[in-house]
């Protein structure tokens, strides 16, 4: 029998071509294909669960050129990890909604940084409206990503709560679309589960280091995520539908075959992901590179074929038409 193509998952929209989790970049996604769009999710001040890829938005915004603003640029431990600039939390969502989105990667991707000062921020909102319409009549899925859920919880943050309702008051979160929720922290799919929300829940894996929420909780016996991803496997599937990896676990040399990790994961009956297929030099694995500028495209078709051939349930791209015209 035939293994159906993997999903493709628009990564913040189509960010390849339009800044990342913009409305533009979205209705990109879902013009090329997408199967289902993947917004991050963080908090504004008042509540509001608002879509970037970080909490710190000096990068992807134009926050530092607001004088009104300049007062709220700080230095906070996120993760663990000492971050400068303007983060959402210090904000309102009115007074978020005033500023505009940019390239996060204008070197990279020089087309894109055109557009920049031409979109609000979005609201989670905004995205699950989105694609609640579909594209006609084709149904689209949703991954949410939650971000920095222990960092949240000990500002005051209910983010289980929140997103619950936030949700529901969408129509999604009750089995009636394709929802999937993922998060690099374990801790808060057990607590969205239990607000009863009707999801797959997917736990994230980096190639290195250890979830922030577990680190939190037993310090330097916290388990890596190499460790969850062989040994704490089976453990896993006892708390997720799925697990997302770093594609670096499928295709590094020193990860062994990646056909191996997706294979023992189906076995318990877990989906499996990958993420982030990008096209250009900067993002491949050195084999697939084609000289040295960092921006040009690189012999991403080999790799992404690697990628299809381990099994893979579903792939994260910058690109949804190029990943729908590889992921067959």
């Amino acid at each position: 029998m035939t293994r159906p193509r993997p999903l493709v998952i628009g990564h913040r929209g189509s960010p390849g071509y339009r800044p990342e989790h913009t409305r533009s970049s979205y209705e990109l996604a879902l013009a090329h294909g997408a199967d289902a769009v993947e917004p991050d999710v963080v908090f504004s001040r008042d509540g509001v669960a608002v879509v970037r890829h970080e909490n710190e938005i000096g990068s992807t915004t134009d926050v530092a050129d607001r004088p009104e603003f300049a007062g709220r640029r700080t230095t906070k431990i996120v993760d663990g990890v000492a971050q400068t600039g303007w983060f959402t939390e210090d904000f309102t969502w009115e007074e978020l909604s005033t500023l505009r989105c940019r390239e996060r990667l204008p070197q990279l991707r020089p087309e894109s940084a055109t557009h920049d000062g031409e979109e609000p921020m979005l609201r989670l909102r905004d995205v699950l409206d989105l694609a609640a319409r579909g594209v006609a009549g084709r149904d689209v899925g949703v991954v949410l990503e939650i971000k920095h859920a222990t960092v949240f919880a000990e500002l005051g943050f209910d983010v289980a709560a929140l997103l619950s309702t936030e949700l529901r008051s969408a129509g999604w979160g009750s089995g009636e679309r394709t929802l999937f929720i993922e998060s690099f922290e374990p801790t808060i799919l057990t607590q969205l589960r239990a607000e009863g929300v009707e999801a797959s829940f997917v736990f994230l894996l980096e190639a290195e280091g250890s979830p922030f929420d577990l680190v939190r909780a037993e310090g330097a016996n916290a388990p890596t995520y190499r460790q969850l991803a062989s040994t704490g496997l089976a453990s896993l599937a006892e708390r997720v539908d799925g697990i997302s990896v770093d594609k670096l676990m499928l295709l590094a040399p020193e990860s062994g075959d990646g056909r191996d990790l997706v294979r023992a994961a189906h076995d318990l009956g877990l989906l499996v992901f990958t993420w982030t297929c990008r096209p250009e030099n900067a993002f491949l694995e050195p084999r697939h590179r084609i000289g040295d500028e960092a921006a040009r495209f690189g012999d991403y078709e080999a790799e992404w074929r690697e990628l299809a051939a381990t099994g893979v349930d579903g792939v994260f791209v910058d690109h949804v038409d190029l990943g729908r015209r590889l992921f067959v």
